[in-house]
């Protein structure tokens, strides 16, 4: 991208400031390698050091200006005293826009390019800066106003500076940054997503250009990653399994076990026993291998579509030539059993398109068929948001890769789900028959495992990924109604709705409902009072790399038993948040914190140096003991949105409001 381009979208953007440091490094001292959160400018303006940045060295002395994005890693060594401003930025497009606009940003992101010079007009820049500074520090929002309005002059003066110089931009390598972010984390629950979203890039563009550099996918690059440190620890070391598990990222023995055998063809214990040597007495017949070693456990952020805690699965379900020759023939003998039976599977001709959260449903029999045949082949026509689709009426065998507990409480017991659905916090506490969830196949992440949905033969397959669709497609009829719409959720009872709409099971989903609502009606009456008039409630996450603030609409992790459900008042800045949540920094939070704060209780480690650290301390809510700390690290009701989460969520919260009341 050229500087005019960056001119143009600079021009586009809606940018917030989330901190500005000045840091000064003593001679001899180091600032440890330290990821960036957000965009950066990075502004040396007195003594001498190194800087490395995306792996390069850079000598400076005096005024030198750096620039990077999320996630690229920057390390500063200071040989005589040096003075720095570190400022920390958050750049999206503003909208509407000019669609030729909107395109170029899609196409790459601006405000993740790298660049560093020494200006020649220095002292335009740091006057700049200083005056930042200063009205950063102010606490009012009137001198953030300020500060922002500083901050576009000084971005206007250093573009200037660029083009006098005729300095471009450089690209950064998207596929190295991701294999470096790969081999730090592997440990970590990754997914194709969160590390795009560490990167900030979208996963389909870290997927291509990840492909372009690696002829594979980041997800299965993960997968060798994580097998090959598997191997090493069983050969080299006298770990236990569960030792060995939790140090690649699994929560157990059994899961790394499964995953282990599964790539490998032989158990982790059969391995070590023959000292390495796998290639004959396999327990698994070399066509079932090529699953890499993947955690089940969830994501960051949550366990849906494109937010930092997706379930990790495979993104290659054919690994070698056979595997595709036989992968075909078992896919056009399906299709052509369903051709001759007279299954239907999407409508060319539809064109128009509901909204995301719609599914509209409509009843489709042929007029002179038999009351036998009308059984078989009565379909039904859903609208959904790529289309129209024709399912069969009362579809036997579901297979979905989200959306379980949905189905269970219409009576719906599907065939195959994702791993994470197998793991819900909700299954213990829901009385579910266990014969019932033993019957469930295990479908592995996102996309599922498409080798085994064609074994399953499902009629139907539910996804709620819109890049996973046309594989699921190929396999069988497919109805695609997403969790997430950018970093927004519907909310649960319309997205319950929707879900019973595709099964015609509308009534069943609103006798639940009125049934819930009363429920939720009794709870208002009981905490009435704990909330006074006036005050305000917020709701957030606390993860390793940022604070998550859920919006009053379109979050979850309760935030929606919070506000709509039980009409606890949110803050304005909640109230005008434009998607589901914001991902803030630490030193932010009192500027989005009400007078009650609930706190999901995430990343375990994170969430502990937060609520010791003297900021936190200092927030009016936790001086006032109105913190409500609830959760247990993304295995609990509140990852999902389900009637049986629901429920539960509604219990926990009330239970914690009244708590304090006493």
């Amino acid at each position: 991208m050229n500087l005019k381009s960056q001119i143009l979208l600079w021009n586009h953007a809606n940018v917030r400031i989330m901190d500005i440091r000045l840091k000064t490094l003593e001679a001899g001292e180091r600032w440890q390698a330290y990821r960036l959160p957000s965009s950066a400018f990075l502004f040396t303006v007195r003594g001498s050091g190194r800087v490395e940045m995306e792996g390069r060295l850079h000598r400076i002395r005096g005024y030198h200006l750096f620039h990077g994005g999320k996630g690229l890693e920057l390390e500063v060594w200071a040989e005589e005293e040096l003075h720095l401003y570190l400022i920390l930025y958050r750049a999206t497009l503003a909208l509407p826009c000019p669609p030729d606009v909107a395109l170029l940003a899609e196409k790459d992101n601006p405000f993740y390019y790298r660049y560093e010079f020494a200006p020649r007009y220095p002292i335009s820049l740091h006057d700049k800066l200083e005056a930042l500074d200063k009205e950063w520090q102010e606490t009012t929002g009137l001198g953030k106003v300020q500060a922002k309005a500083i901050f576009y002059q000084f971005v206007h003066e250093l573009l200037w500076q660029l083009r006098q110089q005729e300095i471009e931009p450089a690209k950064p390598d998207i596929a190295e940054l991701a294999i470096r972010y790969i081999h730090e984390r592997f440990h970590e629950p990754l997914t194709l997503d969160s590390i795009a979203e560490a990167l900030e890039c979208s996963g389909g563009h870290l997927s291509r250009m990840f492909k372009n550099r690696t002829h594979t996918s980041p997800i299965h690059y993960l997968g060798q990653v994580r097998a090959d440190r598997t191997k090493n620890m069983l050969l080299r070391t006298d770990a236990t399994l569960q030792e060995i598990a939790e140090a690649v990222g699994f929560p157990d023995a059994h899961s790394l076990s499964r995953s282990f055998k599964k790539y490998f063809g032989l158990s982790p214990a059969r391995y070590r026993m023959k000292g390495g040597k796998s290639s004959a007495d396999r327990d698994l017949p070399s066509g079932m291998q090529g699953i890499a070693v993947l955690q089940k456990t969830a994501r960051l952020y949550n366990d849906t579509e494109n937010h930092y805690q997706i379930g990790v699965g495979r993104e290659s379900f054919m690994q070698n030539r056979s595997k595709i020759a036989a992968m075909t023939l078992v896919m056009c003998l399906s299709f052509l059993m369903n051709a001759c039976s007279g299954t239907a599977n999407t409508n060319p001709q539809a064109s128009a398109k509901p909204s995301e959260s719609a599914i509209v449903a409509k009843p489709s029999v042929s007029p002179s068929a038999s009351p036998t045949q009308e059984a078989k082949s009565a379909t039904r026509t859903v609208s959904t948001p790529k289309g129209d689709v024709v399912i069969p009426a009362e579809p036997q065998r579901v297979a979905a890769d989200q959306y379980m507990g949905h189905l269970l409480k219409l009576g719906i017991v599907p065939i195959g789900v994702r791993t994470f659905m197998l793991g819900e916090g909700w299954l213990e506490k829901a009385g579910i028959d266990k014969e019932v969830l033993a019957g469930i196949e295990d479908m592995g992440g996102f996309p599922m495992n498409l080798e085994k949905l064609v074994e399953l033969e499902p009629d139907l397959i539910l996804g709620s990924v819109e890049g996973n669709i046309e594989q699921y497609e190929k396999v069988g009829t497919t109805v695609f109604l997403p969790y997430w719409t950018g970093k927004s959720t519907a909310d649960p009872l319309q997205k319950f709705r929707s879900i019973s709409d595709i099964f015609g099971k509308r009534e069943e989903a609103e006798a639940w409902i009125a049934e819930y609502e009363q429920r939720v009606a009794e709870a208002r009456s009981k905490i009435a009072g704990i909330v006074k008039e006036g005050e305000t409630v917020s709701v957030l996450q606390i993860g390793d790399k940022a604070v998550y603030v859920l919006a009053a609409v379109g979050g979850n992790y309760g935030s929606s038993t919070i506000y709509q459900m039980l009409q606890l008042p949110p803050t304005e800045i909640a109230k005008n948040m434009m998607e589901g949540f914001e991902s803030i920094s630490a030193e932010s939070l009192p500027e989005y914190m009400g007078d009650h704060i609930f706190v999901y209780y995430g990343e375990p480690e994170a969430t502990k140096r937060m609520l010791e650290s003297e900021l936190w301390k200092g927030l009016p809510a936790v001086k006032n003991d109105r913190v409500y700390l609830f959760g247990n690290e993304f295995h609990d009701e509140f990852v999902m949105e389900d009637p049986y989460s629901l429920d539960l969520q509604l219990d926990t919260i009330v239970n914690l409001l009244l708590a304090k009341k006493k």
